[in-house]
């Protein structure tokens, strides 16, 4: 697998692999993550947005080793809907103006610590939450101010296969990647 990993200087910090091996939860922003970031409105306003394959299946096989996947997105589309309930993504938290307050509803919720949760965005709302968790990733095409703040920038730009990337990185740190 081909991903750009960045060292953080400074003492002791953990390796990327150990950060992957912590994770028990991956977030997921949507716009330019789990899509292109493009809006695609139809004559009728309905919003229309594509999904990676690759990265539904990387979702799948995340839960199967017992990653909890949650979405936080600041806007709101049914469609995050209909393709959180196809791969059984029970948080779904969509119109979040402030992502970090759902962030750590979620920590609470499932008393996890930073170090035990993964983020993948791709934009300065992302910040606030990829500078606390343990694993933070961005995609190929993230907006320049996002990448000091990844520990891992994925080959593949947003919803190409980039939430892919990661998970597999992920999976392969914990020896969890099942067998093809």
């Amino acid at each position: 697998m081909a991903m750009k990993s960045k060292s953080k200087k400074g003492p002791a910090r953990p390796s990327l692999r150990s950060r992957a091996r912590s994770v028990r939860m991956l977030l997921l922003d949507v716009d330019g993550v789990l899509t292109d970031g493009r809006i695609i409105l139809d004559n009728q306003g309905n919003e229309l947005k594509a999904f990676h394959v690759r990265d539904g299946h990387g979702i799948k096989l995340a839960q199967r080793a017992g990653i909890i996947i949650g979405i936080i997105t600041g806007r709101k589309a049914e469609v995050v809907n209909v393709r959180a309930r196809e791969l059984a993504i029970d948080e779904v938290h969509q119109g979040a103006k402030q992502k970090i307050a759902v962030y750590e509803s979620l920590l609470a919720k499932y008393a996890l610590t930073d170090d035990q949760v993964a983020y993948i965005g791709d934009d300065v709302v992302d910040l606030d939450i990829m500078q606390r968790v343990g694993f933070a990733a961005c995609v190929a095409d993230a907006d320049p101010s996002v990448l000091p703040a990844a520990h891992l920038v994925t080959l593949a730009a947003g919803g190409r296969g980039a939430v892919r990337e990661v998970v597999s990185f992920i999976l392969k740190s914990k020896n969890a990647l099942p067998a093809a």
